[in-house]
């Protein structure tokens, strides 16, 4: 059974690369296979054992706080709201004071990616590791940067070129509060910038290999796949 029962789902994006698709929604609203995208993922969220989801909001929240209101089939929906835009790190900082433990997990709004997180969890803890990256092997790829990996610990984070045969964060992370206590609510900061790249230089960061199932709603071809893969 999962021992980390809350999620911090990142649903603020603005959807910029799919204008003229989806427009005066959040992206993680954009309709796929007629749903919303953040039903597929709290529905994968419950199935995998989390009870309690605070959502990381800013543009045009009401669209989602309307729609779900504050729960969705038994779950807790938290809302997290910024006032201004944060960055990646500034939203998830924010939301951590709605937590009500000491591990979360946190997950991309506009990304599906079918991580066992049990498993996640499992080796997160046994490595005694302050930050878990779910990470996916892929091939032929320059949209994302590429992730270097030894014995579990993340030694690297490479910017996006071409890249062969490698391995992307996947935007998934089982993480302990206290890997944002440098940081006040409030402050605006890259997650990716700011903390993970500084932090690997540590070895406090670990990765867990998972080649289930992954997609990217943020730009459009991915987009249209995902309408279709999810019918």
């Amino acid at each position: 059974m999962l021992k980390t029962k809350e999620a911090i789902v990142l649903a603020g994006g603005l959807g910029t690369r799919l204008k003229g698709i989806i427009s005066d929604i959040p992206k993680p609203m954009a309709p796929v296979a007629n749903k919303p995208f953040l039903i597929y993922i709290f529905n994968y969220l419950k199935k995998q054992g989390i009870e309690r989801i605070i959502l990381s909001v800013g543009y045009k929240y009401e669209v989602i706080q309307d729609y779900f209101s504050n729960n969705y089939e038994g779950i807790d929906l938290v809302y997290s709201v910024e006032n201004e835009p944060l960055g990646t790190g500034g939203g998830i900082r924010l939301a951590i004071d709605k937590l009500k433990t000491d591990t979360a997990f946190v997950i991309n709004g506009d990304t599906f990616f079918n991580v066992d997180l049990k498993q996640q969890e499992n080796l997160a803890i046994k490595i005694n590791s302050d930050l878990n990256l779910a990470l996916k092997p892929m091939i032929d790829f320059d949209r994302y940067g590429s992730v270097s990996l030894s014995n579990n610990t993340i030694i690297s984070f490479k910017e996006k070129q071409f890249v062969k045969e490698g391995l992307i964060n996947g935007g998934v992370y089982w993480l302990k509060k206290s890997f944002l206590d440098s940081f006040k609510s409030g402050q605006k900061f890259s997650f990716e910038k700011d903390l993970m790249e500084k932090e690997v230089l540590e070895g406090k960061i670990s990765g867990y290999i998972s080649d289930n199932y992954f997609i990217d709603i943020g730009i459009p071809q991915d987009y249209k796949k995902a309408n279709i893969d999810f019918l």
